[in-house]
């Protein structure tokens, strides 16, 4: 298990456990997010959480809300363009997001999808926010109560205040490549033996793998491992030389990574567009095999 403060607050906030937030439900200043997405287009996040969620938690959708709009398999930009902060405001003030709410993500795949509002959240000057460590899967192995009712928060007003350079698009990557490159896929995407849906097989020549499911525990409630075991694992990989630019196949479970480096102390940047959007320019050249070229 992840060390936790006696609070329930994990080392550095990012990540809250969910006895920390079974005591809170319900306060004014807490908005739980739902964040379940998945690969198969034809298995939609939103009938998981219409099926049953963490009581008061709201919807946010990753290809409708946490994107912008124009992505899809193939196309240049990739499939989860990085939204802008108009969007960016619509969608969080919409759900009660505004000055002064703590934000606590979570999904059914140990943070792979939550972690993309906690990085976007804290990309647009949102800090309080965190990952439910476990999500709901780890809720419901402790029977824990969940709800079908769809909560209703009043709207707030976001205000997002971009941090610059904390994401990194295609032409700045081509043009000018980073100290240390690290792409999250599965190694088997990475060493491009299977690609089962972007236009090309293999990683951006210079990239380190580095993939997200390392940065937990084993069993059939994985949470994340602890603060000293993640940062030993980025070290060995040169995220304490170097800051990284991270990527995946479309810029959500990268952001996986992105936490697991700021839980050991370190920072990252996003590259948004991924592989995704790398593959799908045939100018661009790509490497396979276990070496990162």
């Amino acid at each position: 298990m992840t060390a936790v403060h006696p609070s329930g607050l994990h080392a550095t906030g990012a990540l809250v456990s969910t006895g920390w937030l079974a005591t809170r439900l319900g306060e004014p200043d807490l908005r739980v997010v739902d964040v379940r997405w998945y690969l198969d287009p034809q298995v939609r996040g939103l009938d998981a959480y219409l099926a049953g969620h963490i009581p008061g938690a709201v919807f946010a959708d990753v290809d409708r809300d946490l994107s912008a709009p124009g992505g899809g398999r193939g196309l240049p930009t990739g499939r989860h363009p990085w939204p802008s902060p108009d969007q960016v405001a619509r969608v969080l003030g919409a759900v009660g997001i505004g000055t002064g709410i703590r934000v606590v993500a979570y999904d059914d795949q140990a943070g792979a999808t939550a972690a993309r509002l906690w990085f976007l959240l804290r990309s647009h000057g949102h800090e309080d926010a965190a990952v439910l460590d476990g999500g709901i899967v780890k809720w419901g192995a402790e029977g824990r109560l969940l709800e079908t009712t769809v909560p209703r928060p009043p709207p707030a007003t976001f205000v997002p205040r971009a941090r610059a350079g904390r994401v990194v698009g295609k032409d700045e990557l081509a043009r000018e490549r980073p100290a240390l490159l690290l792409d999250a896929r599965a190694p088997e995407r990475y060493r491009g033996e299977s690609e089962p849906i972007d236009p090309r097989a293999g990683h951006i020549p210079g990239a380190r793998s580095a993939p997200y499911a390392e940065n937990l525990t084993g069993g059939e409630v994985p949470v994340f491992l602890p603060p000293a075991v993640l940062r030993a694992r980025y070290a060995a990989l040169g995220a304490d030389r170097a800051e990284p630019v991270v990527y995946c196949g479309s810029g959500v479970t990268a952001c996986h990574d992105l936490l697991a480096l700021h839980l050991a102390g370190m920072e990252g940047r996003l590259y948004a567009g991924s592989w995704s959007e790398w593959s799908a320019d045939p100018a661009l050249p790509v490497r396979t095999g276990a070496d990162p070229g």
